[in-house]
């Protein structure tokens, strides 16, 4: 499991950034839908492994398998690149560009959404036999999920807003040292066990990641949750989404970043 120095990973961090940022649009949107269908398909699976055994520790534990298999396909999540790209700006790569990083932002919201939605029509089929019966416990859970984390924050008010807020920051701190962990080996089970760890935590904490909701709460309002595509957008995504970027940048590229890279010289005693 062959370990790089944190200057060479975090180095390559930037690199990586830089790239996505040049990235063709019909290559970053495939990429993109890719790893949105994966991470939601990965969900499915947490939930119902939760369901049938009544351990919700044990779907956390076994979520990470999604993540893994993603990133070591070489496809994209907005939370990653959230991380990432702002750090080719703040590197000040030739070319790389403010337009440039928001642009790659956008196609990955976009990849990812549509994804995730595939997947979630998918196993509304699934969860329902072809809409033909009532979803079966699994698509219960998932209706019953979403109902909670909009309706059950709405009810706090601003106090809801900020807890789903810094839940997002918290779930990004964690997955972008998930994507960092891709980084630090060169071997496949080195980058598995490095990217494991931290998106268990995540997963496990019920931390909001804004992709995995792309798929939760379509899937919930398919499967008769009693919450609104704007319930779902105001009291879920936005503050998600905002939460993954403040979280990820802030607490995990940044400083990686500041100590690794922008090292400042030995102190003369």
């Amino acid at each position: 499991m062959a370990y790089l120095a944190p200057s060479e990973f975090v180095t390559k961090m930037v690199d990586a950034g830089e790239s996505k940022v040049f990235m063709s649009t019909r290559d970053t949107l495939i990429r993109a839908y890719m790893a949105g269908a994966i991470l939601a398909l990965a969900a499915a699976f947490a939930v119902t492994v939760a369901v049938q055994t009544g351990s919700a520790i044990l779907g956390a534990v076994l979520f990470p398998v999604g993540f893994s298999i993603l990133y070591l396909m070489g496809f994209d999540l907005l939370t990653g690149v959230f991380v990432l790209t702002p750090l080719a700006l703040i590197d000040k790569r030739p070319g790389v560009t403010i337009g440039g990083v928001l642009r790659n932002w956008g196609l990955v919201f976009v990849g990812n959404f549509a994804g995730a939605l595939t997947v979630a029509l998918m196993m509304a089929i699934v969860f329902t036999y072809g809409f033909s019966t009532p979803p079966n416990a699994v698509g219960a859970k998932l209706a019953g999920i979403g109902e909670a984390r909009t309706l059950g924050y709405e009810a706090h008010g601003a106090n809801g807003w900020l807890t789903i807020f810094v839940r997002g920051m918290l779930c990004n701190w964690m997955v972008s040292l998930g994507v960092v962990g891709a980084m630090i080996s060169t071997s496949v089970s080195g980058k598995v066990i490095a990217m494991w760890m931290p998106i268990m935590l995540f997963f496990a904490m019920g931390f909001e990641h804004s992709v995995v909701n792309m798929f939760l709460f379509p899937t919930a309002l398919i499967m008769g949750g009693h919450f609104t595509v704007m319930d779902y957008l105001l009291w879920n995504e936005l503050p998600t989404a905002l939460g993954n970027l403040i979280g990820g940048l802030a607490l995990t590229g940044l400083t990686l970043y500041s100590t690794h890279v922008l090292t400042l010289p030995k102190r003369n005693i």
